[in-house]
């Protein structure tokens, strides 16, 4: 038997509940307890462990499109979010921020109907996208939420809470050193100091 690489939330949830000493399971619709909760917390605990950090993986850019119906008050205009959107991390026009408000799936703004309003923001990338560091990092967090409902045992979800913390601090660390590394500007300090 050859190890293969976890590429769907089904092997994800497989291998968090081998973690605990319980049975894999090979659907959500299974008549069992473990594929119960898997089914239940999964998408939520997946979502919100995305939404942790700007993953350069699940990070997109986006021309946000303008609405035709102008907002009812406070702004000059609206523009649709990606449908695949999870968390806005900016709007620019022109690379520069922008004051905006996230109203539902909506954001409303003061730019002129011309500009090119552009969203970076978090996707909810397939798990066939997820590098093996976020893999394990999120096995190891569904772990120990399985550890409480189902194996029942407070120490060993402790334990795995505590070990998938470890897992994605080192996960964001390595997932950080994927773009230009960026340089501190120091003139500043030096004019001061040499003043």
């Amino acid at each position: 038997m050859t190890s293969t690489a976890a590429n769907s939330a089904i092997d994800i949830c497989s291998r968090a509940l081998i973690l605990i000493g319980a049975d894999p399971i090979t659907s959500f619709t299974e008549d069992t307890t473990e594929a119960l909760v898997a089914s239940n917390l999964y998408e939520d605990v997946a979502r919100s462990q995305i939404c942790r950090m700007r993953w350069r993986w699940a990070t997109e850019q986006a021309q946000l499109a303008v609405l035709a119906d102008a907002p009812t008050g406070r702004f000059d205009i609206a523009h649709q979010l990606p449908t695949n959107l999870l968390m806005v991390n900016a709007i620019t026009v022109e690379d520069a921020p922008i004051n905006y408000t996230i109203y539902g799936d909506m954001v409303y703004s003061n730019v002129s109907s011309g500009d090119k309003v552009i969203c970076d923001y978090i996707y909810r990338a397939d798990e066939t996208e997820w590098p093996s560091y976020f893999v394990i990092a999120i096995e190891h967090h569904l772990a120990s939420i399985f550890a409480t409902s189902i194996a029942r045992d407070g120490a060993l979800a402790g334990l795995l809470e505590q070990k998938a913390d470890i897992l994605m601090r080192k996960a964001k660390s390595i997932d950080s050193q994927q773009q230009t590394t960026r340089r501190l500007t120091t003139s500043r300090f030096i004019t001061e100091r040499r003043s």
